[in-house]
């Protein structure tokens, strides 16, 4: 559903990357999702027994990276800047500036950004 999915400005995209937006994917401007990265914007109300589609949205600000393989579950938020290890799963948000990684994700660090220096 494309019309579900919003992407920033010198934003790229992954090979084989899974946008899967039942729900709203929204993604900043200078946002890396990386090959094979999963972002999965559906679910189900397993407690109930007609199981009914659930679609809470995805959103990743500005400056963030989702590293290969990871996967980005329903109703998250990953903040400006934060990083996503390779094969995280991540099901809870992510502050901004923030590095998870494992299943389930996990802080493990600070993104601190260097200064660019001129020529």
């Amino acid at each position: 559903m494309p019309w579900n999915v919003e992407i920033g400005d010198w934003t790229a995209i992954g090979e084989e990357a899974i946008l899967y937006s039942l729900g709203r994917i929204t993604i900043g401007a200078r946002v890396t999702v990386s090959q094979r990265a999963h972002l999965c914007a559906g679910t189900h109300d397993y407690r109930k027994r007609e199981m009914p589609l659930l679609r809470p949205p995805i959103r990743v600000e500005d400056e963030a990276w989702i590293c290969a393989e990871a996967f980005v579950g329903p109703g998250v938020l990953i903040g400006q800047g934060a990083v996503v290890g390779a094969r995280a799963v991540v099901v809870r948000s992510v502050a901004p500036w923030t590095v998870v990684a494992g299943n389930p994700a996990r802080p493990i660090g600070d993104r601190v950004m260097e200064r660019a220096t001129g020529a």
